[in-house]
Order: C-alpha cells, then sequence, then structure tokens
C-alpha cells in the first residue's frame, strides 16, 4: 500500500518485523520499536479513545510520539499542542476542538474541571490489545500565533505524509534527527517519514543545549538531520558540529540566505545540503538540492506536477494535496476560489531565479517604501565575520521607521566592532536600493529563538 493510501500511520506487522535495532530517543530516553507491538503506554485500554477527540501535551517528545503511534486511526481527532503554549489560550481551543480528554505525561498546562485526563509515558503500563484501526483520524496543528490566539489547521494523513513522494532515496537502517519539535508540522511531517521508512529517530528535547542534542545525535549514527537555519546557525557556532557526519542536511522554516548554504557546505562537504518550502498551512511544497538560496523560476510554470504554484503581487500561492484541509473555527476561509493558498511570503524574480524576500506582515515602512528584514539580514550575513543578524524597525517621528540591525559576530570576534560595521555597510550600500540600507548597526552576544526553531523578531 503506498502511503498516501493508508488508513492509519502504525501498521503493527510493520513493526513486527523491524530490526530489533530500531529505535525513538530523546533526551530523557530510549524505546525500541519492537517494543510498540508488545505493551502499550496509555494508561488506557485503546477501545477506551476509539472516536474520540485528545489534546496531547507533554515536555518530553518521546511520550508524545509514542502516544500518537498507538491512537492514530482509533482517535477521531487529535490535538497536537506544542509544550510553550500560553495556558490562557486553552480553554478557548479546547472548546474549538471540541476535546473529549487530555492525554499528557503530567506536565504542560492544567485542565480545566470536567475534562477526563489520561497519562501517557514510556514504561510499558499493560499488554497492547489487538485493535482495529479504521478511524480516519483528523490532525489538528496550532499556528504560531503571533498576533494573538494560534489558530488551528486541519490535516488529514495523506496530507501530512505526501511529501513522502518527492523522490528521495532512504537506506532503512538511517538515523534520522531533528531539531524539529513533533507537536508542530516540521516535526510530525519528519516523525512520520523516518517511521513509515522503518528507521529510527533521534528527538530533541526541551531545555536540552545544542552541543547535548548534537552529541546525542552522532553518538546514535545520525545519517539524515533537519532544522531551521537559525537552529543551524546555532549549531554551527558549537563545537559538537563535529560530532555529526550527516549524508542529508535540509533547512527549512524561515528564508534561507546564500550564507548559511555556504556554511553548511563547508562543515558537511560530502552531504547532500537541501532547503525546503513548507508551512503548518500550506504542507510541504517543494526542496531545492542545488546548494543555491531562492528557487528555479520553472517551479511555477511547471504543468501536470503534485504542486501547483503561482506568485500574485510577489505573494507565493500555493495549491496541492498536501496543502491542510481548512482552519476550526471562525478563522477565515484557508484557500482562495481557485483552490489555491496564499502563503503570505513574498518573492522576486531575479533572472531564472525566485529568491524569498520575507513576510508580508513583517515589512519595514520607510517613509511609504517597503523593506523586508529577511532580505536585508541576507546580505549581511554574507560576511565572513558575521554569524547571524536581525533586522527590525526603529520608530522615526520623521520617515515612519528606520532600518536597525542587531549582528552576532563570529567567534572569536573583531577588535574593533566598528570596522566591521564600515565593511557590513559598505556591501549594504552595493547590494541594496538607499532605504533599505541600514541606519544603526549593533552588536549582541546573542538572539533569541522561538521554541518553534525561528527567530524572534522585534515588531516595528
Amino acid at each position: 500500500m503506498s502511503a498516501p493510501d493508508r488508513r492509519a500511520l502504525w501498521d503493527l506487522t510493520a513493526i513486527a518485523g523491524l530490526p530489533p535495532a530500531r529505535f525513538l530517543a530523546d533526551g530523557g530516553g530510549h524505546f525500541p520499536l519492537a517494543h510498540l507491538v508488545e505493551r502499550r503506554t496509555l494508561d488506557a485500554p485503546l477501545e477506551r479513545f476509539r472516536g474520540k477527540s485528545l489534546l496531547l501535551t507533554s515536555e518530553r517528545q518521546l511520550p508524545a510520539v509514542l502516544a500518537v503511534l498507538q491512537l492514530d486511526g482509533i482517535a477521531r481527532r487529535i490535538l497536537l499542542c506544542p509544550p510553550d503554549l500560553p495556558p490562557t489560550h486553552l480553554p478557548a481551543l479546547l472548546a474549538e476542538a471540541e476535546i473529549d480528554g487530555i492525554v499528557t505525561d503530567s506536565t504542560g498546562p492544567a485542565a480545566p474541571p470536567g475534562v477526563p485526563i489520561f497519562t501517557c509515558g514510556t514504561a510499558p503500563t499493560a499488554p497492547l490489545e489487538i485493535t482495529e484501526r479504521c478511524e480516519p483520524t483528523e490532525w489538528l496543528l496550532l499556528t504560531s500565533g503571533t498576533t494573538g490566539r494560534p489558530k488551528l489547521v486541519l490535516h488529514s494523513l495523506a496530507s501530512l505524509i505526501g511529501p513522502l513522494n518527492d523522490g528521495l532515496v532512504v537506506a532503512p537502517d538511517a538515523v534520522w534527527a531533528t531539531f524539529y519539535d513533533m507537536r508542530r508540522y516540521g516535526g510530525l511531517t519528519i516523525m512520520m517519514r523516518a517511521l513509515l521508512g522503518g528507521s529510527s529517530l533521534v528527538l530533541s528535547q526541551a531545555g536540552e543545549t545544542v552541543a547535548d542534542f548534537l552529541t546525542r545525535a552522532g553518538q546514535a549514527g545520525v545519517t539524515h538531520i533537519l532544522g531551521t537555519p537559525s537552529h543551524w546557525r546555532r549549531a554551527l557556532m558549537s563545537e559538537a558540529v563535529g560530532h555529526i557526519a550527516p549524508a542529508y542536511v535540509r533547512l527549512s522554516g524561515e528564508v534561507v540566505d546564500q550564507a548559511i548554504l555556504n556554511q553548511l557546505g563547508v562543515a558537511f562537504p560530502a552531504a547532500e545540503i537541501v532547503h525546503a518550502f513548507a508551512s503548518t498551512e500550506a504542507g510541504f511544497a517543494f526542496d531545492v538540492r542545488d546548494r543555491r538560496a531562492g528557487f528555479p523560476a520553472a517551479l511555477i510554470t511547471e504543468a501536470g506536477g503534485r504542486v501547483a504554484m503561482r506568485v500574485e503581487d510577489g505573494s507565493l500561492r500555493i495549491r496541492s494535496t498536501r496543502t491542510a484541509s481548512r482552519y476550526l473555527g471562525a478563522a477565515p476561509p484557508l484557500l482562495d476560489a481557485d483552490g489555491f493558498l496564499d502563503t503570505g511570503d513574498m518573492v522576486e524574480l531575479r533572472g531564472d531565479r525566485y529568491y524569498f524576500v520575507g513576510r508580508r506582515e513583517g515589512v519595514i515602512n520607510v517613509g511609504g517604501q517597503k523593506v523586508h528584514p529577511e532580505e536585508v539580514e541576507g546580505v549581511i550575513n554574507q560576511h565572513p565575520d558575521v554569524q547571524v543578524s536581525r533586522v527590525y524597525g526603529r520608530p522615526s517621528p520623521i520617515l515612519g521607521a528606520l532600518v536597525v540591525a542587531d549582528i552576532v559576530v563570529r567567534p572569536p570576534g573583531r577588535a574593533s566592532f566598528q570596522v566591521l560595521k564600515d565593511e557590513i555597510l559598505e556591501s549594504c550600500r552595493q547590494a541594496l536600493p538607499a532605504h533599505k540600507v541600514p541606519t544603526m548597526l549593533q552588536q549582541v552576544p546573542a538572539l533569541d529563538i522561538a521554541a518553534s526553531g525561528k527567530l524572534v523578531r522585534r515588531r516595528s
């Protein structure tokens, strides 16, 4: 049966046939996959969950993975709750998703009165009952919620595992590792790819240092590893990056500039370096495997592919079977009349290639002229002494906003930051129109990364 035709993610017969060495692991433990055919890790019989809508919350990722593997095809709906969800959002989300119970490892937000609680863990609790998996489970994911309460996005198993048809050939004994959290789109789809391929998976742990995660991944023999550009910038600053020697490295979730691709190429010269475009709503659209930023314009004009794309008013729009079905509740429609989803990611055609310049809502207005922070960061990050930068707008009574930038200098750093500033500003003047050139550069020791793995941005 092909992956998109599956009724449920997990096939107990397939698990029984896996070599004993296949495993799941996070920073708190290691679980042989074969154990899932013998014992359950939930504190109630699986039939108790049939047809129910469940919210899944846990601090660790491993209990969450084990829970979804047991519940998929049985539960009516699974809402994956990231550990950083503000507790104030919980009551409205429970009502909107019609949640019947909460599955937890005893961490996370407190449940409202009257909502049943079930425990998931990593230690087997009872023999696994033979249960028919015939319920087409709905998967609910939360958007980032940067402007308020996050929206609920509805996916099917088919839309989540659709990217498995991307032509990537992976050996059965591959070991996957990801910085992403499996309660978000990127982590969930990587978890599914690894498990449907019969591979092992190393998950990150909340509060774990980058060095500790890289060390664990290296000890597990990681072959395929994924994260956002911000994840990888942090990884490349760690000496522990030398503990891994992957065959495949992928980035997604943020604009990928040429600097980070070049740095990864130096760190892992034998690896395939890939960047992909995907989002919670749009699903996986495409990946780029030529180690160049942007993507070929031919992807927009190709007909008959699995994904149709077009650019309107500078924004990338996508239509495919991998997009989410809809928003839940009172959110606006997900798709337009032609079935396209407006991603809000702005692109610019330069020659035969499109380049991402930023998010529509993140634009800085300088005297009526638009500046996308990511475009300016792409120029700054090209300097060999810059590890990462963050560009944002500072209010101006005359122009509305001024472009400024925080910069993390690559160790050991310059003796004089003023010299570095002069060089960066000269590069910006050569590459950008005058209104996009920063008026101020300041050195900072580090930049904050959100739980989603994305750079935390200041608002104008």
